[in-house]
Protein backbone atom coordinates (compact mmCIF):
# COMPACT_ATOMS: atom_id res chain seq x y z
CA UNK A 1 0.00 0.00 0.00
CA UNK A 2 1.27 3.28 -0.88
CA UNK A 3 2.46 6.08 1.51
CA UNK A 4 -0.09 8.32 2.10
CA UNK A 5 0.99 12.25 1.29
CA UNK A 6 0.69 14.22 4.77
CA UNK A 7 -2.28 16.61 4.92
CA UNK A 8 -1.64 20.43 4.91
CA UNK A 9 -3.41 21.71 8.08
CA UNK A 10 -6.05 24.40 7.47
CA UNK A 11 -4.09 27.17 7.49
CA UNK A 12 -1.39 25.68 5.23
CA UNK A 13 -4.39 24.79 2.65
CA UNK A 14 -5.92 28.19 2.90
CA UNK A 15 -2.64 30.03 2.39
CA UNK A 16 -1.41 27.79 -0.74
CA UNK A 17 -5.17 29.18 -2.07
CA UNK A 18 -4.28 32.60 -1.30
CA UNK A 19 -1.05 31.67 -3.53
CA UNK A 20 -2.65 30.28 -6.24
CA UNK A 21 -5.49 32.97 -6.52
CA UNK A 22 -2.25 35.63 -6.72
CA UNK A 23 -1.48 34.23 -10.09
CA UNK A 24 -4.06 36.10 -11.39
CA UNK A 25 -2.99 39.47 -10.34
CA UNK A 26 -3.19 42.11 -12.98
CA UNK A 27 -0.42 44.47 -11.08
CA UNK A 28 2.98 44.76 -12.57
CA UNK A 29 4.76 45.24 -9.04
CA UNK A 30 3.21 42.73 -6.70
CA UNK A 31 1.27 39.29 -6.76
CA UNK A 32 -1.05 39.48 -3.79
CA UNK A 33 -4.00 36.88 -2.66
CA UNK A 34 -6.50 36.59 -0.34
CA UNK A 35 -9.08 34.07 0.70
CA UNK A 36 -11.91 34.62 3.38
CA UNK A 37 -13.02 31.77 4.93
CA UNK A 38 -15.53 30.96 7.93
CA UNK A 39 -15.73 26.91 9.96
CA UNK A 40 -13.15 25.63 7.00
CA UNK A 41 -15.35 27.06 4.10
CA UNK A 42 -14.60 29.34 1.50
CA UNK A 43 -16.69 32.54 1.36
CA UNK A 44 -14.90 34.58 -1.26
CA UNK A 45 -11.44 35.33 -2.82
CA UNK A 46 -9.74 38.24 -4.22
CA UNK A 47 -6.13 39.13 -6.13
CA UNK A 48 -4.92 42.66 -6.61
CA UNK A 49 -5.55 44.48 -9.87
CA UNK A 50 -7.63 47.16 -12.02
CA UNK A 51 -11.54 46.92 -11.87
CA UNK A 52 -13.21 45.09 -14.15
CA UNK A 53 -13.72 46.43 -17.48
CA UNK A 54 -10.69 48.44 -17.28
CA UNK A 55 -7.41 47.84 -19.23
CA UNK A 56 -4.51 45.84 -17.42
CA UNK A 57 -1.57 47.73 -16.15
CA UNK A 58 0.44 45.88 -19.05
CA UNK A 59 -1.69 47.28 -21.62
CA UNK A 60 -2.46 50.63 -19.84
CA UNK A 61 1.03 51.09 -18.08
CA UNK A 62 1.38 51.73 -14.31
CA UNK A 63 1.14 55.04 -13.33
CA UNK A 64 3.10 54.20 -10.16
CA UNK A 65 6.06 53.55 -11.87
CA UNK A 66 5.35 56.28 -14.75
CA UNK A 67 4.97 58.76 -12.19
CA UNK A 68 8.13 57.03 -10.15
CA UNK A 69 6.30 56.48 -7.03
CA UNK A 70 8.10 54.35 -4.56
CA UNK A 71 6.68 50.98 -3.07
CA UNK A 72 4.58 51.51 -0.07
CA UNK A 73 3.39 55.15 -0.72
CA UNK A 74 0.65 57.09 -2.35
CA UNK A 75 -1.36 54.47 -2.75
CA UNK A 76 -4.79 56.88 -3.94
CA UNK A 77 -2.50 56.90 -7.76
CA UNK A 78 -2.17 53.01 -8.60
CA UNK A 79 -5.40 51.95 -10.81
CA UNK A 80 -5.69 49.01 -9.06
CA UNK A 81 -7.13 47.58 -6.18
CA UNK A 82 -5.66 45.29 -2.80
CA UNK A 83 -6.79 41.45 -2.81
CA UNK A 84 -8.90 42.14 0.74
CA UNK A 85 -10.66 44.94 -1.34
CA UNK A 86 -11.31 42.21 -3.80
CA UNK A 87 -12.37 40.04 -1.38
CA UNK A 88 -14.50 41.96 0.30
CA UNK A 89 -16.35 43.76 -2.48
CA UNK A 90 -16.93 40.03 -3.89
CA UNK A 91 -18.97 39.46 -0.56
CA UNK A 92 -21.14 42.52 -0.47
CA UNK A 93 -21.73 42.14 -4.29
CA UNK A 94 -22.93 38.69 -3.75
CA UNK A 95 -24.12 38.94 -0.37
CA UNK A 96 -22.08 36.64 1.68
CA UNK A 97 -22.00 37.22 5.15
CA UNK A 98 -18.02 37.48 5.78
CA UNK A 99 -19.05 38.73 9.63
CA UNK A 100 -17.01 36.62 12.18
CA UNK A 101 -14.67 34.99 8.97
CA UNK A 102 -10.83 34.68 9.04
CA UNK A 103 -8.89 36.03 5.83
CA UNK A 104 -5.60 34.74 4.87
CA UNK A 105 -3.32 36.96 2.58
CA UNK A 106 0.04 36.56 0.87
CA UNK A 107 0.91 39.75 2.30
CA UNK A 108 0.64 42.26 5.40
CA UNK A 109 -2.96 44.24 4.71
CA UNK A 110 -1.73 48.16 4.62
CA UNK A 111 -3.31 50.51 6.72
CA UNK A 112 -5.89 50.76 4.41
CA UNK A 113 -7.03 47.03 3.87
CA UNK A 114 -6.60 46.78 8.32
CA UNK A 115 -9.58 49.36 8.57
CA UNK A 116 -11.11 47.81 5.88
CA UNK A 117 -10.74 44.52 7.30
CA UNK A 118 -11.88 45.86 10.61
CA UNK A 119 -15.02 47.60 9.34
CA UNK A 120 -15.88 44.43 7.37
CA UNK A 121 -15.98 42.01 10.68
CA UNK A 122 -13.09 39.92 9.99
CA UNK A 123 -12.12 38.68 13.19
CA UNK A 124 -8.58 37.14 11.93
CA UNK A 125 -5.87 37.80 10.11
CA UNK A 126 -3.39 35.60 8.95
CA UNK A 127 -0.06 36.48 5.95
CA UNK A 128 2.86 35.07 4.99
CA UNK A 129 5.03 37.93 4.03
CA UNK A 130 5.20 40.99 6.76
CA UNK A 131 5.39 44.54 5.65
CA UNK A 132 6.79 47.54 7.16
CA UNK A 133 3.39 49.19 8.26
CA UNK A 134 3.31 49.27 11.74
CA UNK A 135 0.62 51.56 11.40
CA UNK A 136 -2.03 48.72 9.77
CA UNK A 137 -0.77 46.39 12.88
CA UNK A 138 -1.69 49.19 15.47
CA UNK A 139 -5.03 49.39 13.55
CA UNK A 140 -5.71 45.89 13.46
CA UNK A 141 -4.42 46.03 17.55
CA UNK A 142 -7.06 48.85 18.56
CA UNK A 143 -9.92 47.24 16.43
CA UNK A 144 -9.12 43.95 18.13
CA UNK A 145 -8.50 42.12 15.61
CA UNK A 146 -6.33 38.74 15.76
CA UNK A 147 -3.16 39.04 13.20
CA UNK A 148 -0.15 36.56 12.96
CA UNK A 149 2.81 35.73 10.48
CA UNK A 150 1.51 32.28 8.70
CA UNK A 151 4.21 29.39 9.52
CA UNK A 152 4.48 26.36 7.81
CA UNK A 153 4.10 23.44 9.97
CA UNK A 154 7.56 22.39 11.04
CA UNK A 155 9.10 25.89 10.63
CA UNK A 156 10.99 26.49 13.19
CA UNK A 157 10.87 30.34 13.14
Amino acid sequence: MAQQARRPSWDEYFMQLADQVSSRTTCLRRAVGAVIVKDHRILTTGYNGVPSGMRHCAQAGCLREQMGVPSGQRQEICRGLHAEQNAIIQAARYGIDIAGSSIYITTQPCITCAKMLANAGIVEIVYKNPYPDELSLGILDEAGLSHRVFRPEGDPC
